[in-house]
């Protein structure tokens, strides 16, 4: 009967709140063996946000969603997804700014459920981030076969056996089949490739970031106002083909899109500064990003009939279909392309480092939270998920991964609200770097109406299938926490681990149970 209570004690946050050399002075030390490299700003913070909110969401999915499930109310799934993600956003700020470590929703939910709780989100978030960057390489080639059939004027093309998914979900009979293709090869290869630049270290990864977000961000303003000649308020109408349904539907769907700012949060041990820059990242990048994508939704809704936008490349492919230039739809299929990979980029950053948290926790073997000593990444983890989405980028179609990416996200912003307000009851004394604003009231509304939206959202526009896919997901997590994670947590059973694996040893800890607030303060004095 211990051991199943054992289950649902909470770490307590003093043990792990300011581990890893960052804590309330925000100074940045030279990472040591074991450790990450702090080496991120708030504009890096900011950037990788919007990285990982532009991108299939806008270039891919948006006309998919348009044309099959919501009509024009594609406008209105955004703003539904916008709301939930304002509100979430809060509360992952605060916890981010409270416990500034890598591990995200999981280590929010560890801090305040316990451990069984904490590994089935920390499951889920695995699931989040790998379909969800399949999901993209799948819309990248998309984009990448119509930039090459456009810049060549139609004379370059690709074989459809090796650039599609050889499966499909067919909705009317609820099951999969197969579609004679072989393999998708350039989303296989392009994870690939994102994958080996993560493991070359944080830095760079970050500075391609940037450099992908200023390209399209000024590709989505190119749409947007080069877009506004070729509108028609006639082809909003009707505006809810679907109904109400439709819209909850598409924004189960487009959801996935906005994880960008969760991603932020899994590199607080990467910043030089997180209780300030953390914050400052999540909510810059989600408001930037909404704007946009409502901007974009209009526009290409004006375009053309619903029924009439195309589903893959749709950005570029509805722009010369409503009669804009060639050329135009090549610059915007490269902007697109920039845009997808960023996405990628941000989703396997933050994927492995989720998985290392859990692994350093125990609830992984040992070797899977290994850092690489030059690189100060994780460098066995990037490999193992990059790998993985690669090849279910290969095999599987872009809607499946896309819902499946959606349900993960939205369960991981229902336990970061609960969490929010569980530690306003446990620890209302406790520093808040951050707080969700509004004093006492909004501490509890903003969780509520977040958690509240949220399950209106699963009650209106899940499907069985999705949910199926998730639940299995989830069972394969629990059989293999009960084999292994059960047995060798360390906050459970740290008799299991030699002395320099558990928290207080000398050796750098990145786990959420390694450095204590004194001894972080005496290490900074020092």
């Amino acid at each position: 009967m211990n051991q199943f209570y054992s289950l649902f004690t909470p770490k307590p946050i003093g043990d792990w709140a300011n581990q890893e050399d960052m804590g309330g002075h925000g100074h940045s030390a030279p990472a040591k063996e074991g450790e990450y490299k702090k080496a991120l700003t708030a504009f890096d913070l900011t950037a990788m946000g919007i990285g990982g909110i532009i991108g299939a969401g806008i270039f891919t999915l948006t006309g998919e969603v348009a044309n099959e499930t919501a009509g024009p109310g594609v406008t209105i799934s955004y703003l539904i997804s916008a709301v939930i993600c304002a509100l979430a956003a809060l509360c992952y700020s605060e916890l981010a700014a409270m416990v500034p470590v890598s591990g995200s929703a999981y280590s929010y939910t560890y801090a305040t459920l316990g451990e069984f709780l904490a590994w089935i989100i920390g499951w889920d978030l695995i699931l989040e981030y790998m379909v969800g960057a399949a999901s993209v390489a799948v819309g990248w080639a998309q984009y990448l076969e119509y930039f090459f059939n456009k810049a060549s004027g139609g004379s370059i093309t690709f074989d459809p056996n090796v650039s599609n998914a050889p499966i499909k979900w067919v909705e009317e009979t609820g099951s999969f089949a197969a579609t004679g293709y072989t393999f998708n090869v350039a989303a296989f290869f392009v994870t690939i490739g994102i994958t080996i630049i993560l493991a070359s270290g944080v830095k760079l990864s970050a500075s391609v970031i940037n450099v992908l977000v200023v390209v399209k961000v000024i590709i989505v303003l190119m749409f947007i106002f080069g877009g506004i000649k070729y509108t028609n308020s006639a082809n909003l109408q009707p505006f809810a083909p679907y109904g109400g349904d439709g819209i909850f539907k598409g924004t189960i769907t487009v959801f996935f899109a906005y994880i960008g700012f969760d991603a932020v949060s899994t590199t607080a041990q990467e910043a030089k500064n997180p209780q300030r820059d953390l914050p400052i990242g999540i909510i810059g990048s989600l408001a930037i990003c909404t704007v946009l994508y409502i901007a974009v939704c209009l526009v290409l809704t004006s375009m053309l009939p619903y029924q009439e936008i195309p589903i893959q490349a749709s950005v570029a492919n509805a722009f010369t279909q409503a009669g804009g230039p060639a050329w135009f739809g090549v610059i915007l299929a490269l902007g697109a392309l920039a845009g997808l990979t960023s996405v990628m980029m941000v989703n396997l950053t933050g994927q492995p480092r989720i998985f290392r948290a859990m692994a350093y926790d125990g609830l992984f073997p040992k070797f899977v939270a290994y850092i690489h000593p030059k690189t100060k990444t994780p460098i066995v983890t990037t490999i193992i998920t990059g790998s993985i989405t690669a090849i279910a980028a290969g095999v599987l179609p872009i809607d499946v991964l896309a819902n499946l990416t959606s349900v993960g996200t939205l369960l991981a912003f229902l336990l970061s609200a609960i969490a929010v307000i569980i530690l306003r009851i446990r620890e209302p004394e406790r520093e808040r770097p951050f707080k969700v604003p509004f004093g006492v009231v909004g501490g509890y509304l903003f969780p509520i109406l977040t958690i509240g939206t949220i399950i209106l959202v699963f009650a209106k526009g899940s499907t069985q299938a999705t949910g199926e896919r998730v639940g299995i997901w989830l069972a394969i997590g629990l059989v293999f926490y009960f084999c292994f994670g059960f047995w060798y947590s360390k906050h459970r059973h740290p008799e299991r681990w030699a002395p320099e694996d558990l928290p207080g040893a000398s050796t750098a800890a990145t786990s959420a149970t390694e450095v204590t607030v004194a001894d972080y303060e005496k290490k900074e004095i020092a």
